[in-house]
């Protein structure tokens, strides 16, 4: 009498609903405004929740944590090391040449914010967004 029941798939998500979760995911960089490095929580988290629901939810997920955690904490990391390094050369006035260059890293994570609400859009109009770069890698990893 006590029948087991059969395990459960998850509930495949509507076109609307992975489009908004897809645009979300790319849309958490702009958390980093708020956090400064909690955004690539958000496609993350978004990942782990719907990874077997949708592969275009996990693709779009995957693709937003890796480009935040590229452009935007490892930019954050790189312009944090151009400014030290134009600091302690400054004693020297070669720091003072440093400026444009570390200006420029400097722009990186903002160039990422740029971009990762342009893939949000591009998402939430159902379109194959593709990150320069880590689009095939990461569509390589999902398909083994």
């Amino acid at each position: 009498m006590n029948e087991q029941m059969p395990p459960s798939q998850p509930m495949p998500l509507t076109p609307d609903e992975e489009r908004q979760w897809a645009m979300i995911a790319h849309l958490g960089v702009l958390v980093n405004l708020v956090s400064g490095v909690l955004g690539p929580v958000v496609p993350l988290a978004i990942y782990m929740v719907y990874k077997d629901r949708s592969r275009y939810v996990a693709y779009q997920s995957l693709q937003g944590l890796i480009f935040q955690l590229i452009w935007w904490v490892g930019g954050g990391v790189l312009a944090g090391i151009a400014w030290a390094i134009t600091g302690v050369l400054s004693a020297f006035v070669i720091g003072i040449l440093c400026m444009p260059i570390a200006c420029i890293i400097s722009a990186m994570p903002l160039v990422a914010l740029g971009y990762g609400v342009y893939g949000g859009v591009q998402s939430s109009q159902g379109q194959d967004f593709k990150y320069w770069l880590i689009g095939d890698w990461v569509r390589n990893t999902l398909t083994g």
